[in-house]
């Protein structure tokens, strides 16, 4: 792919991190640009990016600063952040930071997730159809990770019955949604949306993305798988639904960050007030029951957060000084 930037974002998962960099050195193709934002600011991050910079340039060589200009720079970008601004802010600089150096397409994804070494070819091939893509991943255990490409708008919530399996004949799957582990997306998208909002800081973020991104391009699920999941948590089976364990602080943003995305639905025409509301109730009724099957030792603190995060998501809706990301320039 041209001028393709491989943007992960990590903090304090060096044994993880470490696993997707040896993936990365597997791949058939090589990234433009690899650009590692450290939330931790770790002088061990920092090291292990200082070896694999060079385990890069033995594999690959550095790549051109400019097309028109002759030289070289390094492959590997590594961005320290100064304080811990999550995985939304963290992709947010990320992708600000590689649109600054002239990438055309964006790959981005967690740091607890390996690459499939023939990924970018995958993406390569669709490319020239799709301006934003979204990857299969393989699940900790190797078999396929179940995702829900489609967003309800009207309740603000991922359908349930949007299940990622194929039938026949079928080649992929249009979204509105895009997840942060496997998503590629072009720099034309980028410059049109905007960055990914740093304000959500974990969770709805990339579904937003994904959103935003419909309404420019249409959003393509494709069945190539081009990652794997590499951090197992716990989880409970209930039926055709699996619950993952999460803590406390990604509750208050599952609940907070509704108010955001209301307010971008609202830019486009598609809030519903009554059936966010009843979005709403559909979201505490799922989070009790992980609260209960999954996490029950924080039922009481787990409920506080999830309130707390209802609270402020009422401000977010009401607050006349709000603006969405706005769009890019060369």
């Amino acid at each position: 792919m041209e001028r393709l930037a491989l943007v992960t974002v990590t903090y304090k998962r060096q044994d993880l991190l470490r696993r997707l960099f040896d993936s990365i050195l597997k791949l058939k193709q090589a990234p433009w640009r690899i650009v590692v934002v450290d939330n931790e600011n770790s002088p061990k991050t920092a090291g292990m990016v200082s070896e694999f910079t060079q385990q890069v340039h033995d594999a690959w060589g550095d790549t051109p600063s400019d097309p028109d200009r002759e030289g070289g720079v390094k492959r590997v970008v590594y961005f320290p952040q100064r304080d811990n601004c999550g995985g939304s802010g963290g992709f947010s600089r990320g992708v600000g930071r590689s649109y600054k150096l002239g990438a055309e397409w964006f790959w981005l994804m967690d740091d607890d997730v390996t690459v499939l070494p023939g990924a970018v070819d995958a993406f390569d091939r669709w490319s020239h159809q799709f301006q934003a893509i979204q990857g299969q991943r393989y699940d900790t255990d190797g078999g396929h990770f179940y995702w829900q490409y489609r967003f309800w708008t009207t309740l603000a919530i991922y359908n349930p019955f949007s299940r990622d399996s194929w039938r026949e004949g079928e080649t992929y799957k249009s979204c509105n949604a895009l997840c942060f582990e496997g998503s590629c997306v072009s720099r034309k998208v980028v410059k049109q949306i905007g960055l990914p909002d740093e304000r959500f800081f974990v969770y709805l973020d990339d579904a937003l993305y994904g959103y935003l991104a419909s309404k420019v391009c249409e959003v393509a699920l494709v069945p190539d798988y081009v990652l794997r999941r590499e951090r197992a948590v716990p989880d409970k089976e209930l039926g055709v639904r699996q619950l993952n364990s999460t803590s406390d602080m990604t509750r208050y943003y599952v609940t907070r960050n509704r108010g955001y995305f209301a307010r971008y639905l609202m830019l486009y025409h598609d809030y519903n007030p009554v059936g966010y509301g009843f979005g709403t109730l559909l979201t505490f009724l799922k989070e009790f029951i992980r609260l209960v099957a999954v996490d029950r030792g924080h039922l009481k603190t787990g409920w506080a957060r999830l309130w707390a995060g209802y609270q402020d998501s009422k401000q977010i809706l009401h607050d006349p000084t709000w603006k969405p990301m706005p769009p890019l320039e060369d």
